[in-house]
């Protein structure tokens, strides 16, 4: 096969422009490196991209889609099934999601923006459990401060309120008033002695950096022309190509991590997928911003004499302790709800009010915790609006005409749902490795995948399930399902199915027992970086996204110091 080789020789090369790449290409570029992104998507513009404004009744299915699972008008391209891009499931169960698209899954988030806490870096001090993280909390503040003062987010100072010590402080602005169903959840939560403070969303209630303030318009999932919540694309990636330090290349998907006699990184292989060509872009320090099983696949595929077994592996690490957030939910009609009068209720696109970890494991009998997500409202009709109101059992559940938007006009508002996204304990027989025998329509193996969850994952869900019914109970309404058993994981959803998968390229200070050191930075090879949730040395009950961000942030900075003392 004939190979194109850039003549130009980059300072970094990125592969990836999500959360951490956007990151890493804005802080480098401002420091004067000279990037090159590989993006395995076209490019987005969500000035000019995204339906934010669209109704649901001009798209032909009700904004059904076959192609996007979140909706016709969704601003993400891609999910967890993309055609030519298979992946195998060898134990247990997993559903990989993809963004194939210029800010990658920066486009599909509900921009919840947590920090870490104080405890998630030392798990296994705490309970024995995983492994500790090689930094601690102190390490990351300032960078967390700079990402929530660069990108912005709403929300409380509450830890000392709550006497939640593991809720770090931020830098906030203003969070918007909490929904009517909102209030009345609080209300019943107070009763049970469950915290219920102002959510942390990554959308401007004030303008911030030359972008405008949130006009509630509800839709930040499809894009935001405004550039009012965070997206890579409307954030990090527009400072960075003011520089003309950045050049994007689209459409091109990453085959492998190239290396030299020496054992470094000289670049990286793609495949352009409109003519099918294959390409080299060379450069001195390469940064897998990929997303984490895809950045591990790259590492898997990087193999030669001197790497058999992929890539930065010489632990045989790569590819394991792969987690993902647990999650299930449950809803429920309210009859003090029922019939409420329209109102504005649009608000931010996503939860005015969560619930953070507020339990005791050691009482509890399990270990690590979760938050709950709060949904309800006046959300936009369309496909799957209803929040289960055809399934409550003094709902006709039927009929045609006039009687029909009558029964969903009582309902509509009516119900509320409660999301669970909890901590799973990573485990080195959790992992994803190269299939033998498949490959994609651009001819790279594959991925299989091996995961199944624990009975510490079982019995977190177990406590989620009891506790949303105990609250829609103690609203006075009624659970919209059943509660699953032991033999259906208490309703857990498959792994990768949350979409917050984590740890399989894991920082340590042990070369033989991680990948990466400290800053991110892989032990084998000096100037390959990994710059997404692949570091992560255990998950939280907190999304990752903020902490993806901050990592990247100060990987950039390390860079930076040692790319001056001409180390890289």
């Amino acid at each position: 096969m004939q190979i194109i080789r850039s003549p130009k020789v980059y300072d970094v090369c990125i592969v990836g422009s999500g959360a951490g790449g956007g990151t890493v290409a804005k802080v480098l570029t401002e420091a004067g490196a000279d990037v090159v992104m590989v993006e395995s998507g076209p490019m987005w513009n969500e000035a000019t991209d995204s339906a934010m404004l669209e109704w649901n009744y001009e798209s032909p299915t009700r904004g059904w889609s076959s192609e996007k699972p979140f909706g016709a008008f969704d601003g993400c391209i891609g999910g967890w099934d993309i055609g030519g891009e298979p992946y195998t499931v060898g134990t247990g169960a997993w559903r990989w999601f993809r963004a194939r698209m210029l800010g990658g899954r920066t486009h599909h988030w509900g921009r919840i923006s947590l920090r870490f806490g104080p405890d998630d870096f030392r798990r296994k001090s705490i309970d024995g459990l995983g492994e500790d993280w090689p930094i601690t909390y102190d390490d990351i503040r300032p960078y967390y401060d700079k990402v929530d003062q660069f990108v912005g987010v709403f929300g409380t100072n509450h830890a000392s309120e709550t006497g939640l010590h593991n809720e770090p402080d931020g830098i906030f602005l203003p969070p918007p008033k909490p929904r009517a169903h909102e209030l009345l959840i609080k209300k019943a939560c107070d009763g049970l002695h469950i915290p219920v403070v102002p959510s942390r969303l990554s959308i401007l209630t004030r303008p911030l950096n030359g972008r405008a303030a949130c006009h509630y318009c509800g839709q930040c999932g499809r894009g935001c022309a405004t550039h009012s919540n965070f997206s890579s694309v409307s954030v990090m990636l527009p400072p960075a190509l003011a520089s003309g330090k950045l050049t994007i290349i689209p459409n091109a998907m990453a085959r492998e991590v190239t290396t030299g006699a020496d054992g470094l990184a000289t670049g990286v292989s793609y495949v352009n997928k409109a003519d099918r060509t294959e390409h080299q872009v060379r450069a001195r320090i390469v940064v897998l911003a990929a997303s984490c099983c895809e950045s591990a696949r790259l590492l898997l595929n990087s193999k030669s004499t001197r790497f058999p077994d992929g890539l930065a592996n010489s632990s045989g690490v790569v590819g394991h302790y792969l987690t993902d957030s647990t999650g299930l939910s449950v809803s429920g009609i309210i009859p003090a709800l029922m019939e409420t009068p329209r109102y504005n209720a649009d608000g931010v696109g996503g939860m005015h009010l969560y619930v953070p970890w507020w339990g005791d494991n050691k009482a509890l009998g399990f270990p690590r915790g979760y938050h709950i997500e709060l949904g309800g409202g006046f959300g936009m009709p369309g496909y799957g609006f209803g929040g289960g109101i055809q399934n409550y059992p003094y709902s006709r559940g039927g009929g045609y005409g006039a009687d029909l938007k009558a029964e969903y006009r009582r309902y509509y508002g009516a119900s509320v749902s409660f999301s669970g996204r909890g901590e799973q304990v990573a485990r080195e027989d959790c992992y994803c490795e190269i299939d033998p025998n498949v490959v994609d329509e651009w001819g790279i193996p594959v991925l299989r995948f091996h995961h199944t969850w624990s009975d510490h994952e079982r019995l977190q869900a177990k406590h989620m399930q009891e506790t949303f019914r105990s609250i829609i109970d103690a609203m006075g309404g009624t659970p919209t399902s059943t509660m699953p058993g032991p033999e259906a994981d208490y309703g857990l959803a498959a792994g990768g199915v949350i979409i917050h998968e984590a740890g399989a390229v894991r920082m340590g200070s042990d070369p033989k027992t991680s990948v990466l050191n400290a800053h991110s930075q892989a032990h084998d090879v000096k100037n390959v970086f990994v710059a997404d949730g692949g570091p992560f040395a255990s998950q939280a009950d907190k999304n990752i996204t903020w902490t993806i961000m901050a990592l990247a942030w100060r990987a950039s900075e390390y860079m930076t110091d040692e790319r001056r003392k001409g180390n890289l």
